[in-house]
């Protein structure tokens, strides 16, 4: 096998035959999968995607299975809805998102991934992009530098601390806690820390992926995200901060979670009164996202995002 990996090439010979895996025509398939890194305008930062551009939906096994092998917490398959349509000039595509373990039902990242390869590689033409979705119909356009998703507003409800007591203490140990809220749809756990907690407060939190799990295994909880105000008189100004952690999905923690903020907007727009925030989600490697609530229950994440890596998938 050939790949093209930025402007290296890399060859793979060994077990290929053994390996090859054929399309329903009966030809062998070539993949072009991109990683890119989102709510970043640097590589290395934000979260990283891999995207796969399809001409044809694959058998679910073999999505699973890409996944697992690109290892990211998210892998995007863009898929043409019509045999005549192109990449450059389609205006809707399906989109589904698989991270190593299993497929999902929305993701913020590899959607903004997604439409990067579409507009910055691809040159598509059109203003505005649809995705066809587990989620419903999910738009994307570019607004300068940024990429602008249309996204649902996920609204938690509040929940007793002592119900999720032991999984709160896995993950904030004793710092103390002013809220707790629940998000059904995605099944989120939102956890805000006392404003008497800073953002190193937040940064110096390192949960045990296997006590997560143990603590909570009914499979209403996929993801805990913990969350401290923000500082916005301070340049840059951010409203909020917060980090996600989803041992759940197989992803110990998350780096910059778009679906996590369908979420967090809901909840921090009452708290400030603000309908635009900016937000930033401080893992390691740390991601920006600027948020605008609708009057229709939706909610507009604008970031940015760079290509790293262009290759082929043959199987």
């Amino acid at each position: 096998m050939l790949c093209l990996f930025g402007n290296h090439k890399v060859h793979r010979v060994a077990g290929e035959c053994a390996r090859k895996t054929k399309d329903f025509s009966g030809s062998l398939m070539e993949i072009p999968v991109f990683t890119v890194d989102a709510f970043t305008n640097l590589p290395f930062k934000g979260n990283p995607a891999a995207v796969c551009l399809l001409d044809n939906e694959l058998q679910d096994e073999l999505y699973q299975n890409i996944a697992a092998e690109m290892n990211l917490s998210e892998t995007a398959f863009v898929t043409k809805l019509k045999s005549t349509d192109t990449f450059c000039s389609g205006a809707r595509f399906g989109l589904r998102w698989f991270t190593p373990i299993n497929e999902i039902a929305l993701c913020g990242h590899a959607t903004l991934a997604s439409a990067a390869v579409l507009f910055h590689r691809k040159e598509n033409t059109n203003p505005v992009v649809v995705f066809e979705t587990m989620s419903g119909e999910l738009r994307v356009r570019q607004h300068g530098e940024s990429l602008v998703m249309d996204f649902p507003l996920n609204k938690p409800e509040v929940q007793d601390l002592n119900k999720h007591k032991n999984l709160l203490k896995a993950v904030v140990r004793d710092l103390p806690v002013q809220d707790v809220y629940y998000c059904k749809t995605t099944k989120k756990l939102l956890v805000r820390l006392a404003d008497t907690c800073d953002r190193s407060a937040l940064t110096s939190l390192n949960p045990v992926a296997e006590t997560l799990l143990k603590c909570e295994d009914s499979g209403k909880v996929k993801s805990v995200v913990v969350t401290i105000k923000g500082a916005p008189t301070s340049q840059p100004g951010y409203d909020f901060f917060s980090r996600n952690f989803a041992p759940w999905h197989g992803i110990p923690e998350d780096p910059v979670t778009g679906s996590a903020h369908t979420v967090l907007a809901a909840y921090w727009t009452g708290r400030l009164g603000k309908k635009k925030m900016l937000a930033y989600q401080c893992s390691r490697r740390g991601g920006e996202l600027e948020l605008e609530l609708r009057d229709d229950d939706r909610v507009d994440i604008a970031g940015r995002a760079v290509v790293l890596l262009q290759g082929t998938l043959k199987l």
